[in-house]
């Protein structure tokens, strides 16, 4: 079932104001903009003090496309978000969010987009229903008990509806915030790492449901530590220290990065570790269970440092391809030790 919300065709600031002329501006407004890609940002910067958060962020997420916002934390990827919202005014910068300037029609942004917060952000003495009815009016959403009562049925929380938020688990928190995003059908959804605490089967469901509302046009940036969900975007973006260091498919951002891989298992993998990173061309050595991954950028040199060890009956070596993990863990320790640009 599609979220439910306002009348097609209709923009809900022009339900408020009324008059047709109104009603005519916002839906050329609105009809341009659904041409343009959901977010088109360029050079955005943001200081806090003398800290320098996000550095010359570009982005571009065109409608109904699942964009991974990958990086570790304090890389700037909330304060991003924040950014593209309208909660936080950037400090430098150009661009649209749903066709709205993102430095000067914020209030347009805030009524259009769908933000699910990092920590569980609705009110826990109050049930889910009555929490969902007191962010539709806040919204101001017409026909609002039948708007909840469809998003509720929608999210497969019939069952739950007056349950106290505080009492849910993790995972239902998680279906109920995304309802609440959903409430006044918006064509953007930014989501800060949803997914954090809750079980692998609350996780596969939640980005079923991902994919369903990506399939009917809706945009959705949505940051992760989890590769597996990495995987499962159309692009990603990697960000540290508030630079974005790598753009593209999952495919693309492990091709341009170069990286080469070798993966051993065997026993005592630990000394194994400590004298491979002492190896010209061992870059970077990564546990991985029962395997190491070995990884570096110049092949030649690489295959000599596993040479010195390959004789060793205990140990099997097979050439890999590098994984996303692999990738993003060399760009985290290049940045680093190339330091602020």
């Amino acid at each position: 079932m599609s979220p439910p919300g306002r009348p097609k065709g209709e923009h809900r600031s022009a339900q408020r104001e009324g008059g047709p002329a109104a009603a005519a501006a916002a839906a050329a407004t609105r009809a341009a903009a659904t041409t343009a890609a959901a977010i088109d940002v360029r050079g955005l910067n943001k200081h806090f003090g003398e800290k320098h958060v996000v550095r010359d962020l570009s982005l571009q997420v065109q409608r109904g496309e699942i964009y991974g916002f990958l990086g570790p934390n304090g890389s700037g990827k909330t304060t991003s978000i924040r950014m593209l919202c309208g909660l936080l005014k950037p400090d430098s910068g150009s661009g649209t969010c749903l066709g709205f300037d993102v430095i000067r029609e914020t209030y347009a942004i805030k009524r259009e987009v769908g933000y699910m917060t990092q920590r569980f952000s609705l009110w826990e003495d109050l049930t889910i229903r009555e929490n969902l009815d007191f962010i539709a009016r806040m919204y101001r959403v017409r026909n609002r008990a039948a708007v909840v009562r469809e998003t509720i049925e929608a999210l497969g929380l019939g069952q739950r509806r007056d349950q106290l938020a505080g009492q849910l688990s993790g995972g239902w928190k998680q279906r109920l915030s995304l309802a609440a995003c959903l409430l006044h059908q918006p064509q953007l959804l930014l989501l800060d790492e949803p997914t954090a605490g809750v079980d692998p089967k609350a996780r596969r469901d939640f980005w079923d449901r991902i994919h369903e509302l990506a399939g009917q046009g809706i945009a959705v940036l949505v940051s992760t530590h989890y590769m597996d969900e990495a995987e499962r975007c159309h692009r990603l973006a990697y960000i540290f220290e508030g630079r974005l260091l790598a753009t593209g498919t999952a495919a693309e951002v492990v091709a341009q990065d170069r990286l080469v891989a070798w993966a051993v298992t065997g026993p005592e993998l630990a000394p194994l570790a400590a004298a491979l990173r002492a190896r010209p061309g061992v870059e970077q050595v990564t546990p991985f269970g029962g395997t190491l991954h070995v990884t570096g950028h110049d092949e030649a040199l690489l295959a000599r440092a596993v040479a010195e060890y390959s004789a060793d009956p205990r140990y099997r070596w097979e050439r890999i391809e590098a994984g996303l993990e692999d990738v993003f863990i060399n760009l985290m320790h290049d940045a680093a030790k190339a330091g602020p640009s």
